[in-house]
């Protein structure tokens, strides 16, 4: 450890439980379990600030008996092992100031920070006042979940105790002040909005944060005056156009009321008019009756002799028309005859027709016999000739048999290689059913590989992207890139993936697995900064440990139930073995059965282990370093979720090989076909070649007795040619004979037919004349019965119309009658009564028709239609709204008033807020850029906002950047890795701290997830900044601290302790102690 300064503070010696004092201040500090170091004399009031914490006494706190500290006014830096109690001391900072609970992130009700066993717990935290200290004490109690407040040992409230520390500028809600241990990683969730409130608290002026709040409450009623003022301006206008409209309504009004009474008037007139026009129309159709009457009996008169005539020319029709159907029936017959003797004439034309044709086909025949005969001699003169030049073909037998024994041979190698073909086919379909066959169990093995990748796509999205894109970016990397752990990592047995799944964590279960660090840089630029995905990626170590050996050999274990080590359940790439070793040491974890857990406090105490896993249950074993007890903790397996899914490898493998050795085979096979297709090609060529030579020697052999048949065959046919002869010209005497006697008996026939057309042809005259007498009477007899029809058909209108006009005239006198009534109702007038002289003036200036009338009627009830919607108290509304309309206009002018006055508050206000916030943010932004650039990174702090007018919208952005090749990013939860939001949010502290506004700030073990070099150059800054004159005080917590850092004269280093060799109370002398080092320094030249 470093060597501290000269302000570091000794252990004190275990309190005793029995001895409880109430007044803290005055007991010497006490730890159950540890201890924090007592502080010297306080200083004189020219180092702590004002609100700086002087003294923390605790009793039964947390961890605590009885403890008291006592910290510097500069920096303070707690130091203690994990567990030692140091989070208790920020935990009593924060209580202890009428902090919340929850605001720890420990427990959410104050009596859960008392002390196990303990019925009340105390803490007391004095601060520094230029005026007097101020002591605040706040009791605990634990059964009532209530707290006691005391402000200089004087019972208070919690309000007033929250009043005194506001009044110090003490906020430990605020991260920007008070950031524990628990609330490290919530710094940066902060938005920029929280971020900007809480600086303003932290380092701002006390009036910075009051501005601000008034800003957002003057633009929030600025906003509200706008809407009321825009809402009144728009009524205001609408109430002006209305009163505009109605204006025009009240001379409307009177204008509508003289178009109604003309309208009443003309009304008045009409019914007159009508009646008048009825009573005229009903004297015209009773004339027009009488001349209709007169007309019906003239056409009676007229219709009787048309009718006899029609009578007689109907009998005089029958007549004529029985004569035509006599002659039609003559005609008939003699047509019948004449039909009869055409067909006869017809048959003895076939008969002439038949006997050319079958001379022609004798002539016919006797041609083609004489042809056949000559070419019939002409054939058997050559045969005659081939046959004497054909050779002696008995010395040809030797050679056919030549070529018989040979064909015979080739047809043996035939067979042979034919065979061997089959064979080698039925061995090709074997192979081919074999590879089927592998590549199927192959599918299956890809298929399980498949679901791995589907489990992952589920739970890890942006880690399943990013495996589909290594795949398809290897190009880029120089060295081999594994893909997530989980995919990589293949169980023996899954029945044993719980185990695997419990001892690696899951963040390293979806890493992809690197061999260069270069490469792992290249695959997060790419897939973390351009395609925003959340990934996990390791190193593999430079020196394998993959095959390392375990510290004890398995048969050891197997007496307590043990069967294997972690590693040897499963297969996986060397690298990624070798990580898994130096990591998680698989290969020192043993895995045991429910034997194992029966005999688990032997196995513990025997092997020595510190790790082990049982059937249901994993162990962790470790040694207290100050009091070396064993101390053993269990945990349940969860239920294995992602390596469940088994892969056989080497039965993948083997099948793989055994596909080559398939696929080796078939090509073999595959080629031996080839060379046994192109054998028998060659023997089926050569058997073709023989079997030719064969059939010519055999066709030479039997040619000549084939021609001397051929000879004898046609001499044979050409004998009976010659007997089969015809006489061709006692032939055509024979039928020119017959034809002449049939043209006699046709020359007959044709004179019966002349005769009997003459007599169908004067039958047929004699038909038409009477026809044509017919025709007439008919025509006479239809013109007749046309004009009956017409005087008829004029009757029954006359008729009609005389009927029509007789209840026409009814009808009309049944209207005058209505008309008169309705005429003395519309003028309120009786039956007796005239129409008076008062409605005949009106009436003579008004038009006397009705269409003149209707049309003045439409005309003026158009005009009052566009008088619709006015009523008498059209006046009275638009009195009324003239008065509201004055009365807005005043309330408008006040509003604006208002308005004005907000807006030039806000204007007073942002500019006394805005100036000093942009040069406070540029302060820090100046200290944070520097205190970045010192550690070869960039970062800036800058004034966000998108809307000047929107106050609540303003906030602090921070922007960092730690590699070179990146740009820079805003500070999220999500972007930057652990260590490098702990580095931003320790810098941007220590640039608030430069400031110096509020007491103190507290830190709470920031520094855990930084790398080496950037924890040395954090803590440099911080020395160097909190060791500063006139720098509010700070609270360093940490567990452990690099070597050979560097220290200030003006740094208080608390170290806390633990163990059961601590001092008691009583036997704690700091003098002695003090003495007995400067004796040892002193004698130590001497010696």
């Amino acid at each position: 450890m470093a060597t501290p300064s000269k302000k570091i503070s000794t252990p004190t010696p275990l309190a005793s439980k029995r001895g409880t004092p109430r007044d803290l201040s005055s007991e010497v500090p006490s730890k159950r379990k540890a201890a924090a170091p007592p502080a010297p004399p306080l200083p004189s009031s020219g180092h702590f600030v004002e609100g700086s914490i002087v003294r923390i006494a605790m009793e039964n706190f947390l961890t605590y008996d009885i403890c008291e500290v006592c910290p510097g006014p500069h920096l303070n830096m707690i130091i203690g092992a994990n567990g030692t109690g140091k989070s208790s001391i920020v935990c009593a900072i924060c209580l202890g100031l009428a902090g919340k609970p929850a605001f720890m992130g420990r427990a959410d009700k104050v009596g859960f920070f008392v002390k196990r066993g303990c019925s009340k717990g105390v803490i007391e935290i004095e601060l520094f006042r230029t005026s007097g200290n101020l002591v605040i004490t706040r009791e605990i109690d634990v059964a009532k979940n209530q707290s006691f407040w005391f402000i200089n040992k004087k019972s208070t409230t919690q309000k007033v105790v929250e009043e005194q520390v506001a009044a110090l500028n003490i906020q430990v809600s605020n991260l920007c002040q008070f950031l524990p241990q628990d609330k490290v990683g919530e710094f940066a969730k902060l938005s920029k909005i929280e971020l900007l409130e809480a600086t303003e608290k932290s380092v701002g002026p006390p009036e910075m944060h009051r501005y601000h709040c008034e800003l957002k409450n003057f633009r929030e009623k600025e906003k509200q005056l706008e809407i009321s003022c825009k809402e009144k301006t728009e009524y205001l206008e609408k109430m002006i156009q209305r009163n505009e409209r109605y204006k025009q309504d009240v001379e409307r009004f009177y204008e509508r009321k003289r178009h109604l009474d003309l309208i009443e008037m003309l009304e008045a007139k009409r019914p007159w008019v009508e009646y008048e026009n009825v009573r005229q129309e009903y004297e015209e159709v009773k004339r027009a009756r009488d001349r209709a009457k007169d007309e019906v009996r003239k056409l009676k008169e007229g219709q009787i002799p048309m009718t006899r005539r029609i009578e007689e020319i109907e009998t005089h029709r029958h007549n004529l028309e029985a004569r035509i159907k006599a002659k039609a029936t003559d005609i008939k017959e003699t047509s019948q005859k004449c039909k009869q003797k055409q067909d006869v004439i017809e048959r003895k034309d076939k008969h002439i027709e038949e006997l050319q044709q079958a001379l022609t086909v004798k002539q016919n025949e006797e041609h083609d016999r004489q042809r056949r005969i000559s070419n019939t001699r002409k054939m058997i003169e050559d045969l005659q000739n081939e046959l004497k030049t054909t050779e002696n073909c008995v010395n040809l037998q030797p050679q056919i048999d030549a070529i018989t024994n040979d064909l015979r041979g080739v047809q043996d190698e035939k067979e042979l290689c034919e065979g061997e073909i089959i064979d080698k086919h039925k061995e090709q379909e074997n192979l081919e059913k074999e590879k089927k066959s592998v590549n199927d169990q192959i599918v299956q093995f890809d298929n399980l590989m498949n679901q791995k990748e589907d489990k992952l796509r589920q739970r890890y999205r942006d880690t399943y992207d990013a495996v589909l894109w290594l795949r398809n970016n290897r190009d880029k990397f120089k060295q081999r890139v594994y893909e997530p752990i989980m995919l990589t990592i293949n169980m023996k047995d899954n029945k044993n993936a719980k185990y695997i799944e419990n001892h690696i964590s899951s963040n390293d279960l979806r890493a992809f697995v690197f061999e260069s660090q270069e490469d792992m840089e290249v695959f997060l630029r790419e897939v973390r900064d351009n395609k925003k995905l959340r990934v996990n990626t390791v190193i593999a170590p430079n020196n394998s440990s993959a095959d390392r050996a375990p510290s004890r050999s398995l048969n050891e274990l197997k007496q307590y139930g043990f069967f294997s080590y972690l590693r040897e359940l499963f297969d996986a790439p060397a690298p990624v073995m070798s990580y898994l070793c130096s990591q998680y040491h698989i290969h020192e974890v043993p895995v045991g059965t429910e034997r194992t857990r029966e005999r688990i406090e032997r196995v513990i105490k025997e092997t020595r282990l510190k790790q082990l896993y049982t059937a249901e249950e994993k162990y962790v074993v470790k040694t207290s370093f100050y009091s070396n007890k064993v101390i053993s903790s269990n945990t349940s397996l969860k239920v294995a979720q992602f390596l469940t899914v088994t892969v056989d490898l080497d039965r993948r493998r083997h099948l793989e090989e055994h596909l080559k050795e398939v696929n080796r085979k078939l090509q073999a096979v595959e080629s031996r076909l080839i060379t046994l297709h192109e054998t028998n090609k060659h023997l089926e060529h050569k058997d073709n070649e023989l079997r030719q030579k064969k059939k010519e020697l055999l066709e030479r052999k039997t040619k000549k007795r084939q021609l001397e048949q051929k000879i004898s065959s046609k001499l044979g046919s050409l004998k009976l040619m010659e007997q089969d002869t015809c006489n061709l010209e006692e032939e055509e005497r024979k039928a020119n004979t017959r034809i002449k006697e049939i043209n006699v008996q046709k020359a007959k026939l044709v004179t019966e037919l002349t005769n009997l057309i003459k007599i169908c042809t004067s039958l047929h005259i004699q038909k038409v004349n009477l026809i044509l007498q017919n025709t007439t009477v008919i025509s006479e007899k239809n013109k007749l019965e046309s004009d009956c029809v017409t005087l008829s058909s004029q009757l029954r209108l006359t008729e009609q119309h005389f009927i029509e006009l007789d209840e026409s005239r009814q009808r009309l006198l049944q209207k005058c009658k209505e008309l008169m009534k309705r005429a003395r109702q519309v003028c309120n007038l009786t039956a007796e009564q005239n129409v008076p002289q008062e409605y005949q003036t009106a009436f003579q200036d008004l038009p006397n028709t009705l269409d003149e009338i209707d049309a003045l009627l439409t005309e003026e009830r158009s005009r009052a239609s566009c008088f619709t919607g006015l009523n008498p108290t059209v006046v009275e509304e638009y009195t009324k709204r003239e008065e509201e309309i004055v009365q807005l206009t005043e309330e408008l002018k006040i509003k604006n008033v208002e308005l004005d006055k907000y807006r030039e508050n806000i204007s007073q206000v942002k500019e006394r807020w805005l100036n000093p916030l942009k040069e406070l943010v540029e302060k820090i932004n100046e200290k944070f850029s520097s205190f970045f650039s010192s550690m070869q990174c960039a970062g800036e702090v800058d004034l966000h906002t998108e809307n000047e007018e929107d106050y609540d919208k303003y906030g602090i952005r921070i922007r960092v950047k730690f590699r070179s090749s990146t740009q820079l990013h805003e500070l999220t939860p999500h972007h930057q890795s652990g260590g490098e939001r702990s580095v931003s949010t320790m810098l941007y502290l220590m640039a608030l701290q430069e400031l110096n506004r509020c007491p103190f700030r507290v830190v709470d073990e920031i520094n855990q997830g930084m790398d080496p070099i950037n924890e040395r150059r954090v803590f440099e800054m911080v020395v160097n900044t909190a060791c500063k004159e006139n720098t509010s005080q700070y609270f360093f917590i940490t567990p452990k601290l690099l070597q050979n850092l560097p220290y200030s004269e003006k740094m208080t280093v608390l170290f806390v302790y633990n163990g059961p060799h601590m001092l008691e109370p009583n036997r704690w002398n700091l003098k002695a102690f003090q003495r007995r080092r400067r004796r040892i320094t002193f004698t130590q030249p001497s010696q």
